[in-house]
């Protein structure tokens, strides 16, 4: 098959969950003998690379902007789509989705494809006018896509409500890598243990002030180690002021990000909102325990296999930590049940295989 996926800003993944999500399926569908295409913003990589681990790379210009960035690449990707002659389109997002209808009316042989990651249009940092658009995105999804993917039971069901379509449950995963070094650590004066970790975009709802805030009222000598950036850094770096065990390390990706989770203490996703969260996944993938916001999409991916604190809760996320310093006997025995759990609900190449399966139905 000859798959495009349109709607990240690209690969290899720099920042955002929608961008690794679309890298490590990508590249286990290449490696399952199929022809992938993915869509790169211009200058997203540090470097211009044609092909990535088997996936071809095409790059679209966009308007640097909050509200067009996304919808002027899309627009670009949408148009070069319909002269590749690709089997599946894969639209990523309720954004992405309002241009359907370009490959739709201009591609009726391709089938097309959308995933429903999260509801883009609860997060506060977009405007009224942008909120509708969202909204209206996701309508045309299940107006005009051939099938459309779902990552959660939750979302399954909410699809089924509201527009009556059943949905295809293809969970996020993660690539499993529960044994690495620390060398890299050492750059940033770490060692495997020594660190509770945290690793997402740096914006309001993903929670890090409250962390960064129970954080603040513990005694310990581990280190509290964000990695990520965005637009809410600032605020958070200001919280952290006067504190200098806690350590932002920007975004980071390959053999650090990797050596971050699997010999960090303790992983913290401490989100108000999300789809399925793949930071948490790859927490779990690199067996190391994990504490969550009390979300479902978080009991989702942890069912019985780590913590919980009160969503939102600066205090239960404090006493929740105090507790998880106290036990590494817990903390150690959990780490194996979510690697066991990873291994056997989010394994990526597994999740290809789903993948890959669901468009072959498409084309027969």
């Amino acid at each position: 098959m000859k798959i495009a996926f349109i709607g990240q800003k690209g690969i290899p993944a720099e920042t955002g969950g929608v961008e690794r999500h679309v890298e490590f399926l990508a590249i286990e569908l290449t490696a399952l003998g199929h022809e992938v295409i993915v869509y790169n913003r211009r200058h997203y990589t540090k470097t211009v690379l044609k092909e990535f681990e088997g996936v071809k790379l095409i790059y679209k210009n966009f308007i640097d902007n909050k509200n067009l960035a996304n919808i002027t690449h899309t627009f670009l990707a949408s148009i070069d789509v319909i002269f590749r002659k690709a089997d599946i389109i894969h639209y990523h997002g309720v954004g992405p989705s309002l241009l359907l209808w370009i490959p739709k009316i201009f591609s009726p042989k391709s089938k097309l494809v959308a995933t429903l990651h999260s509801f883009d249009y609860d997060n506060e940092k977009w405007g009224k006018f942008a909120k509708t658009m969202l909204r209206l995105g996701e309508r045309i999804m299940f107006a005009l896509a051939d099938e459309v993917i779902v990552i959660t039971p939750v979302t399954q069901a909410y699809v089924f409500n509201k527009y009556g379509r059943r949905g295809v449950l293809i969970a996020n995963g993660t690539k499993l890598s529960p044994v690495q070094t620390d060398e890299s650590l050492k750059l940033f004066g770490l060692e495997k243990d020594s660190y509770i970790f945290s690793a997402s975009r740096l914006i309001k709802l993903k929670g890090i002030q409250y962390l960064i805030k129970a954080y603040n009222n513990l005694t310990t000598d581990k280190k509290l180690v964000i990695a990520g950036d965005g637009e809410y850094k600032l605020e958070l770096e200001k919280l952290a002021i006067g504190n200098s065990n806690i350590i932002f390390l920007g975004n980071q990706g390959g053999d650090i990000l990797r050596q971050l989770y699997a010999n960090a203490y303790l992983f913290v996703q401490s989100s108000e909102m999300e789809g399925l969260s793949l930071s948490l996944l790859e927490a779990m993938g690199h067996k190391t325990a994990s504490l969550a916001s009390d979300i479902e999409a978080n009991k989702e991916a942890l069912a019985d296999t780590g913590m919980y604190f009160h969503n939102s809760d600066e205090l239960d996320l404090a006493r929740q930590l105090t507790y998880a310093l106290a036990n590494p006997e817990l903390i150690e025995s959990m780490a194996s049940a979510a690697y066991k759990r990873a291994c056997e609900k989010y394994d990526w190449k597994k999740i290809a295989v789903q993948t890959a399966d669901t468009y072959h139905i498409l084309l027969k």
